[in-house]
């Protein structure tokens, strides 16, 4: 819609995380570089994180783009963890292409073994890729643990990259996972842009998409500052704001973008809004106001099944009936 008018070639802040718009920063270099590493060296457990927004499904894209282009590389790519063991099982032998129907967990533990074994007997690598890795149970990530037992006395059959928000590094810190957190033999995060990064990022996005950077830049220097405040280096918030920002340009015949756009985008995108703690720690606390419920309940039901004292020239307590739903209190 605003191409034409800004003289560009396509969107250049487009959401989807496309390799050919991919801008290294130095963190993303380092990230992908040692994810690279971990993969072609058989390193086994390799473990990336970061915030929202920071870019980790896009670095995921160009790492794939990277070994599509090795002949010896097999790999199985998950998005959705919210499988059952067998589900998943199902999923990613799928995925490297062989056959699922009919077969339980057993059959498909022993199939993806000869599958690894063969593979590993002629030195290629099989990668299994888990993105939103955050979102796994406990079981799911102790399967997933299990599989790295398939190895030779020299080499790892089978590379694992898990991929997720910072809740993956705090379910990794946990007891129950101590085991496959010794195994993480590497581990790189994702983070926000600063200031001079996030300029470089808007202009080098405006080049791909066929800017002239030669000319009055759309965005000027206050405009940026004003795109780093609201998006606090975070590349998707980054493309957000921009995005927005040239349909409002756009709309209001404007040929470069001023700093009062972007705060009118902020504002219609409701960026200076905090989630209220208070807000959290109601969300986290609903299962200890249940059991505090519960509790609280119990209590009455045993206090009304206590004898009633009656009045004196009765002689006999009175006591109260339970109800047909007593068995579920």
């Amino acid at each position: 819609m605003y191409k034409a008018f800004f003289n560009l070639t396509r969107n250049p802040f487009d959401l989807t995380p496309d390799p050919t718009c991919f801008v290294p920063t130095r963190r993303h270099n380092e990230a992908l570089v040692a994810l690279h590493y971990g993969i072609r060296r058989h390193k086994g457990f390799v473990v990336l994180t970061g915030e929202v927004g920071t870019g980790k499904t896009l670095l995921l894209r160009c790492l794939i783009g990277l070994l599509k282009g090795s002949k010896d590389v097999a790999y199985a790519y998950l998005f959705n963890g919210r499988l059952s063991p067998t589900e998943f099982l199902q999923y990613i032998l799928s995925d490297f292409g062989l056959p699922t129907s009919g077969k339980n967990k057993s059959d498909l533990l022993f199939d993806l073994g000869q599958f690894l074994i063969s593979r590993g007997s002629r030195k290629m690598t099989t990668v299994l890729i888990v993105d939103e890795a955050h979102l796994l149970s406990a079981d799911l990530l102790e399967e997933i643990r299990l599989l790295s037992n398939l190895e030779t006395d020299d080499d790892k059959l089978l590379q694992i990259v898990l991929v997720g928000q910072p809740e993956l590094d705090e379910k990794l810190d946990s007891v129950g996972l101590r085991q496959l957190k010794q195994r993480i033999a590497v581990r790189t995060q994702l983070g926000s842009l600063d200031a001079d990064e996030t300029n470089r990022y808007i202009h080098q996005r405006l080049q791909i998409a066929g800017g002239n950077l030669c000319s009055t830049p759309l965005f000027s220097t206050q405009t940026i500052s004003a795109v780093y405040r609201h998006s606090r280096g975070l590349p998707r918030l980054i493309n957000t704001i921009c995005e927005n920002a040239l349909i409002t340009a756009y709309a209001r015949q404007l040929p470069t973008i001023p700093p009062d756009v972007i705060e009118d985008v902020a504002k219609e995108f409701r960026l200076n809004v905090v989630c209220s703690p208070e807000f959290e720690k109601s969300e986290g606390s609903n299962e200890l106001d249940a059991q505090r419920i519960t509790n609280l309940l119990h209590e009455l039901y045993t206090a009304l099944r206590r004898p009633i004292a009656g009045e004196a020239d009765l002689g006999a307590a009175i006591t109260v009936e339970a109800g047909k739903h007593e068995p579920y209190i």
